[in-house]
C-alpha cells in the first residue's frame, strides 16, 4: 500500500510540474497583451494556466484517494477472511469429520480443497478402488463420502452436497448437522436404462438466514454466479478430465502409474490396475468423448473450458469471489488439481490463461492448511 501511495505522489508531482511548465510556456510565447483597462480582471491565459494546475491537483487527490480506498478495502477483506477462518475453527471445534476418498478423484479433490481453504480439520480414509471394503458400511458405493459427528453421526454423500452442507453448518446460528442435512433431500428416479439415479435438491445452495446473506454474498448476482459455475464444474468441466488424461495409450499408462502410486493398492492389485486399468480407461475415454460430444482433439475442449472460466473471473478481480475465492473457485481448482504432474496439466498451463489464477488459488489453499496446522 505504501508503494502505491509513493507512486501516486510522484505521478501527481510530475503532472503539477508539467501543468506549471505549460502555463509558463504559454505566457512566454504569447504576444504582448492588448491594452487593459481597470476592472477587466487578470489576463485570461494566466487564469487558464492556474485553473489547469488546480484541476491537475484535484485529479491527483481524487486518484490517490481512490487508490488508497481500494488498498484499504482489499486489506479489510483479507482481515475479514482471517477472522472468518478463526470463527470456522471455533465452529468446527465440536465437529469431527472423516472423508472417504480416492486421492485422484476430482470430486474428492473438490471437497479437500474446500476443507483445506477453510482450515477445517478432517481425517482421510483412502478407499481401495477394487474391493472398496472401507465403505462396506454404506449403501452408497461411490466416493466421496463424508462422515460428520457433532454429537450425532451422519453420512453426507455427493461432493457438492458435502460442500454446501458443511458451509451451511459453519455459518448457521443453530449448528446441528442432522438439521442441516435435511435441507438437502434425496430425489430418487430411474434413468432411460432403468438404473436407479439419486439426485439432491438444493445441492448448490448455502442455506443462510436472511440477516446473514448480505454478510457473505455482497449481491444476489454474486450468489447466482457462484451457483452457476459450481453447476458448470459438475455438468461439464469434470467430464473433460478422463478423456484428457487417458487420451493416448502413453498418457493412460502415465495416469495409472500416478493413480497406483497415490492410491491404496496391494502389490498385485497395483500391477493389475496399472496395465489392465490403463488399457481399459483408454477405451473408456473414447466412449466418454462420444457421450459428451467432444472433439477428436479433446485438448481443445479442455482449453476452451478453462479459458471460459478465466474470462468469467475477469481481469479486474483475482477470483470469481472477488478478493477471496468462493465455492466456485474452490470447485474449479479442486477438479483441475488432479491433473498435476501429467501431460494434460502441463499442456493446459502452456495453452490457456489459467496460470495466474491457479497460482493464487494454490497460495490461498496453503495458507488455509497452515492455519489448520
Amino acid at each position: 500500500m505504501a508503494a502505491r501511495c509513493v507512486g501516486a505522489g510522484r505521478l501527481c508531482a510530475g503532472l503539477v510540474a508539467l501543468g506549471r511548465a505549460g502555463s509558463r510556456q504559454q505566457l512566454l510565447l504569447a504576444p504582448p497583451p492588448a491594452s487593459r483597462h481597470y476592472g477587466q480582471g487578470r489576463d485570461w491565459r494566466r487564469l487558464a494556466g492556474s485553473q489547469g494546475v488546480a484541476a491537475l491537483r484535484l485529479a491527483c487527490v481524487l486518484g490517490g484517494t481512490l487508490g488508497l480506498y481500494q488498498a484499504l478495502q482489499h486489506r479489510l477483506q483479507r482481515e475479514q477472511h482471517r477472522a472468518q477462518q478463526q470463527d470456522t475453527q471455533k465452529s468446527s471445534a465440536d465437529l469431527s469429520l472423516t472423508l472417504y476418498q480416492y486421492k485422484t478423484c476430482p470430486f474428492c479433490s473438490k471437497v479437500r480443497a474446500f476443507l483445506d481453504f477453510h482450515s477445517i480439520p478432517y481425517e482421510i480414509v483412502e478407499v481401495n478402488p477394487i474391493l472398496r471394503k472401507e465403505i462396506k458400511f454404506s449403501g452408497y458405493r461411490k466416493v466421496p463420502i463424508l462422515i460428520g459427528d457433532d454429537g450425532e453421526k451422519v453420512q453426507i454423500n455427493d461432493s457438492s452436497v458435502i460442500i454446501s452442507a458443511v458451509k451451511t453448518y459453519l455459518l448457521s446460528r443453530h449448528r446441528n448437522l442432522t438439521r442441516v442435512l435435511s435441507y438437502y433431500p434425496q430425489m430418487k428416479s430411474k434413468d432411460e436404462k432403468g438404473k436407479d439415479v439419486v439426485e439432491y435438491n438444493n445441492k448448490y445452495w448455502v442455506m443462510l438466514e436472511d440477516q446473514d446473506e448480505n454478510q457473505y454474498y455482497p449481491s444476489k448476482e454474486a450468489r447466482k454466479e457462484e451457483m452457476k459455475w459450481r453447476k458448470w464444474v459438475d455438468d461439464w468441466l469434470v467430464h473433460l478430465i478422463s478423456p484428457n488424461v487417458y487420451r493416448t495409450p502413453g498418457e493412460s499408462l502415465e495416469s495409472f502409474d500416478y493413480i497406483v502410486r497415490e492410491g491404496k493398492f496391494g502389490a498385485f492389485e497395483g500391477f493389475f490396475a496399472k496395465y489392465f486399468g490403463a488399457a481399459a480407461m483408454f477405451l473408456v475415454s473414447k466412449r466418454l468423448k462420444s457421450r459428451h460430444n467432444l472433439r477428436d482433439d479433446v485438448r481443445q475442449d479442455l482449453y476452451k473450458a478453462v479459458d471460459q472460466w478465466v474470462a468469467a473471473v475477469g481481469k479486474h478481480r483475482p477470483f470469481l469471489g472477488g478478493d477471496m475465492p468462493n465455492l466456485a473457485d474452490l470447485a474449479v481448482y479442486g477438479v483441475l488439481r488432479v491433473m498435476e504432474g501429467l501431460e494434460a496439466f502441463n499442456d493446459m498451463m502452456a495453452n490457456t490463461k489459467v496460470k495466474s489464477w491457479y497460482q493464487r488459488m494454490e497460495e490461498d489453499i496453503k495458507k488455509g492448511q497452515q492455519v489448520k496446522q
